[in-house]
């Protein structure tokens, strides 16, 4: 699988030793940046252009999936979910990791890399990339709601009104 992965300064250390602990298993890895450690770095390009990556592998037929890394992985959730076709989740243990991918087919995965230890890095994007999506018809349609929203702003009828 092609993994995509970009961070801001507070992930650069787990991003590089990431990136090893990945293309040991096997695995093609994509660094979208930054190559050097600036504490007042803008993570916001990097995080978008990985995402990129990864809607445009997928779109080409290609399995590929993204990690981008923050001090809490907010702003870098945020970020590629501003990609359309994205869906980045926000993980802290395995049971978000299983469930991005179950539940809400997310093909990236962010995390904060002042919350966690490397092993625990490491096991929440193993499980994450271990994952398939499950394909139970509720999922699938309410991914479609989000993409038709994406897409075009169309929601369903509101209930209350």
């Amino acid at each position: 699988m092609r993994i995509h992965i970009a961070t801001d300064h507070a992930g650069l250390d787990f991003s590089t030793q990431l990136q090893d602990h990945l293309r040991s298993a096997g695995h093609e890895v994509v660094d979208h940046g930054p190559i050097e450690y600036d504490a007042v770095d803008d993570y916001p390009a990097f995080c978008i252009r990985a995402a990129q990556a990864v809607v445009a592998d997928q779109s080409a037929g290609v399995e590929a999936l993204g990690v981008v890394f923050g001090g809490s992985g907010n702003g870098e959730q945020i970020a590629a979910n501003k990609v359309q076709g994205i869906r980045a989740a926000l993980v802290w243990n395995i049971s978000t990791a299983e469930l991005a991918r179950e539940h809400n087919d997310a093909n990236v995965i962010s995390i904060g890399a002042r919350q966690h230890t490397f092993d625990e890095v490491t096991s929440f994007i193993d499980t994450f990339i271990a994952t398939p999506f499950s394909n139970e018809e509720r999922h699938v349609r309410r991914i479609g709601q989000i993409a038709d929203f994406e897409h075009d702003g169309s929601l369903l009828p509101d209930p209350r009104a």
